[in-house]
C-alpha cells in the first residue's frame, strides 16, 4: 500500500478521491452531495491510498482558525480493515505535528475508538454533522496509550 499527497489542481487524482468520497459519504452514509464538496478543496492537502495501483482511501487536512483540521477520511467498504485508515492517520500526523498547532478532527461516533488509538481524545459533547453523530477530538502525544503501537 502507498499513500500519495496531491493538490486540488491535480485533476485526475482529485477525481479519484472525489469518487471514493462520493461512494462512502453520499451513497453509503447518505450525506447530501451538495455539502460533501466545499470551498476549502483548493486550500487542502489531499491524500490517496493505493493498493496495486487501485485507489482505496482518501483524506485531507487544512488550517483553520482553531488549528489543523484532519477531515474527509473515507475508506471504501471493501478496503476497510486493510490498514488504509492507519496509514492515512499516521502520515497526516507525521506532517502536521511539527507545525506546532492544535490538531483536531470531527470523528463519527462509530470511529472514535479508532482515532483514540492514535492519540485523539474527545473534547466536547456529541453533535450532529450532516445528520451523523460526531465528537470533536484533539490529538495530543500524551494521549497515546502505553501499549505498543496499534
Amino acid at each position: 500500500m502507498e499513500i500519495i499527497r496531491f493538490t486540488h489542481g491535480q485533476s485526475e487524482l482529485f477525481e479519484q478521491s472525489a469518487r471514493i468520497r462520493y461512494r462512502v459519504f453520499v451513497e453509503e452514509q447518505k450525506v447530501p452531495g451538495e455539502i460533501e464538496y466545499d470551498e476549502f478543496e483548493p486550500e487542502c492537502h489531499h491524500y490517496l491510498v493505493f493498493a496495486n495501483g487501485v485507489p482505496l482511501a482518501t483524506c485531507r487536512w487544512r488550517e483553520t482558525a482553531n488549528g489543523i483540521k484532519l477531515e474527509r477520511f473515507a475508506v471504501l467498504k471493501e478496503a476497510r480493515g486493510s490498514g488504509a485508515g492507519k496509514l492515512m492517520v499516521k502520515q497526516l500526523l507525521r506532517e502536521v505535528v511539527p507545525l506546532g498547532k492544535v490538531i483536531y478532527l470531527h470523528a463519527q461516533e462509530q470511529v472514535t475508538a479508532f482515532y483514540a488509538k492514535y492519540g485523539f481524545t474527545a473534547t466536547g459533547p456529541r453533535f450532529s454533522e450532516a445528520g451523523i453523530q460526531h465528537y470533536r477530538m484533539e490529538y495530543k502525544l500524551e494521549n497515546l496509550p502505553d501499549s505498543p503501537e496499534p
